[in-house]
């Protein structure tokens, strides 16, 4: 089947949707806000958690040193305040004497040390480890050269901790609203999946999570700004499935949804332009290549001709991610301090592009006579599957590539995606955890956890080690800029499109704004029926 006609199928399947006039609103419960949410978190332990599903929840129930305003502007959090000394390394904060945990427990600087420790230790080998990179000795206890109390943190009394840095680090404060760097009561009490043992510092604690189901939080009346969450109980509502996502929230079972299809948006702006929530953030979908299988790591025009036969304009223009971007790099515009970087073959014509691909095919060693079969793998949800479907039939097109699809629930597949034995591609995307460049690349670092294509180039983890002890930031910006050429002219990774945060918010739910890392707290938001 041709490309055109398949995204036309998936176009039609897709665009089956409700109208507005069957909708179905209930009358408002002002206590509780229903979210949408794109699969069941795989931990709610801030310092296990690697995944985007996982961090919306965990933010709602723990709170770090520092927050986040709506738009995303730091605010002290536990922390009341903090000062920088002179060599922009060693910063030091006052604890509030009011936060504490939900059993009523004085959240202590000691908390904070106990939580980044264990976090950096290599024994617990932690997905989330490499954040804390800035700090002094941390580099050292990741990579098992040295123990994790060398960490540079310092619990100087309950209410004073200081942090010191190996070298000056500009986004440091925007580090502290990202959930690895949360405190934690006890290991015991993170790890256990009981409400009644489940201890939280943030404005909502757990209080059931059935596994396949529904997870509700209820308010921390312990929480030190509790006077501000106007909403009392929270349920995430895991669908991995975009299209009955929307059917929910027609049916008034939702009150905000985590995405929209992308084939009912053109429709949804005329019917309910009031409730979109449209804007850019910072993250890209992209397939990473097995580079652990000698049949990809060692032919790099194969890896070249599967970037070059995707056409991202058509996967745009016909819906599948419309409202997306197309990525021709890895770093989503806008992000902070950097020139967007580029494969030099982005402005080509369609029938340069496709030639070039299948020239690159065949001098790789590919023909009618000696076939490639590829296995995709994809965790659920339909504008995943979607796109990659015709994907697939644009590497069949063009390159005559057999692709094995294979799609499994999203907790199965965060466990799938390190067995490299079980694919040769799998479509991955990572969302800025804070603005900067750097966030993207350290995932590509030979020694990353989050690197699952495999990657190892020294030039490429060299130009990062540079660009982090470089304190200039223009110098700082071309390191980081060289070191994208470099992964790009590597194609260990295929980005295929920059997100933008599309949401449906009923008309009484206030508060919801445009957030550069597409973060929504729920304790910022508030119900007023109308």
């Amino acid at each position: 089947m041709k490309a055109a006609r398949l995204l036309i199928v998936l176009l039609l399947f897709a665009g089956c949707h409700p109208k507005s006039g069957n909708d179905h609103e209930a009358p408002v419960d002002v206590t509780t806000l229903r979210r949408g949410i794109g699969g069941e978190p795989s931990s709610l332990d801030p310092g296990v958690a690697g995944d985007t599903i996982s961090y919306q929840v965990i933010r709602d129930l723990y709170e770090g040193l520092a927050t986040e305003s709506p738009e995303g502007q730091i605010l002290p959090g536990v922390a009341s305040s903090w000062s920088v000394d002179s060599t922009g390394t060693e910063y030091t904060f006052n604890l509030r004497h009011d936060a504490k945990w939900s059993n009523g427990m004085p959240v202590r600087a000691q908390d904070f040390v106990a939580a980044w420790r264990r976090v950096v230790d290599p024994k617990r080998a932690s997905q989330v480890a490499d954040f804390f990179r800035p700090i002094a000795h941390a580099a050292e206890i990741i990579s098992g050269k040295s123990s994790p109390d060398q960490l540079g943190v310092l619990a100087v009394r309950d209410d004073l901790l200081i942090v010191r840095l190996q070298q000056p680090a500009p986004y440091f404060l925007q580090l502290l609203t990202l959930t690895a760097s949360f405190p934690i009561f006890s290991e015991q009490a993170a790890s256990s999946h009981s409400p009644q043992e489940w201890v939280s510092n943030g404005p909502y604690v757990l209080a059931s999570w059935v596994p396949a189901g529904n997870l509700k939080l209820t308010k921390n009346r312990r929480y030190w700004d509790a006077g501000k969450v106007r909403i009392q109980n929270v349920e995430y509502v895991p669908t991995t499935d975009d299209n009955a996502e929307l059917r929910q929230y027609r049916a008034g079972q939702l009150d905000i949804t985590q995405t929209i299809p992308s084939s009912a948006l053109p429709s949804l702006r005329k019917e309910r332009p009031a409730e979109l929530l449209i804007a850019p953030y910072l993250a890209t979908a992209y397939y990473a290549i097995n580079m652990h299988s000698n049949a990809y790591s060692a032919n790099a025009k194969l890896r070249q001709a599967l970037a070059m036969a995707i056409d991202r304009r058509k996967l745009q223009s016909t819906l599948l991610v419309f409202g997306q971007t197309p990525a021709y790099g890895l770093i989503p515009p806008d992000a902070w301090n950097y020139d967007r970087q580029s494969w030099p073959w982005s402005s080509a014509s369609d029938d340069d592009r496709v030639a070039q691909a299948r020239a690159l095919f065949a001098a790789a060693g590919y023909s009618p006579n000696v076939p490639l079969h590829l296995r995709c793998l994809i965790n659920e949800g339909s504008g995943i599957k979607a796109v990659a479907i015709g994907i697939a039939s644009m590497w069949k097109e063009t390159l005559g590539i057999d692709t094995e699809l294979i799609t499994e629930e999203y907790r199965v597949f965060l466990n799938s995606r390190k067995d490299t034995s079980r694919w040769d591609v799998v479509r991955l995307a990572w969302t800025a955890d804070y603005n900067d460049a750097g966030n993207f690349l350290e995932a590509f670092r030979s020694t990353s956890p989050n690197n699952d294509a495999g990657y190892m180039n020294p030039h490429y983890d060299s130009l990062l080690d540079t660009a982090a002890l470089t304190a200039d930031a223009s110098e700082r910006k071309a390191k980081l800029e060289e070191a994208e050429r470099v992964l790009l002219s590597d194609y260990p990774i295929i980005p295929i499109y920059f997100y933008s945060v599309k949401r449906l918010v009923k008309p009484y739910v206030k508060g919801a704004k445009p957030n550069p890392l597409n973060r929504l707290y729920s304790k910022n938001l508030y119900i007023e029926p109308n």
